[in-house]
């Protein structure tokens, strides 16, 4: 976990109230109907799961195909038979 020193944290509090402040400033300066609904859709969305997350690639499938003139080079063919030991 990170210090910070106490002008840092007093600095960052003077910051939080000042933006709730502003917020706060022009949320008065919509019409009550728009600010309604802004409020209604931002509860809306604090109150929805978070997105699942996207199911997992097969293993051993590449994310997108390789692009033209880099295949993967085929395996070598030597064209003997292997030597028995």
């Amino acid at each position: 976990m990170t210090k910070h020193s106490k002008l840092e944290r007093e600095r960052r509090a003077r910051e939080t109230e000042r933006v709730k402040e502003i917020e706060d400033a022009w949320m008065k300066s919509l019409p009550a109907a728009t600010a309604e609904a802004f409020a209604r859709s931002v509860k809306a969305a604090r109150e929805r799961p978070p997105r699942e997350r996207p199911a997992d690639m097969a293993k051993g499938t590449l994310p997108r195909p390789p692009r033209p003139g880099h295949e993967p080079r085929p395996p070598k063919d030597t064209g003997r038979p292997e030597r028995g030991r």
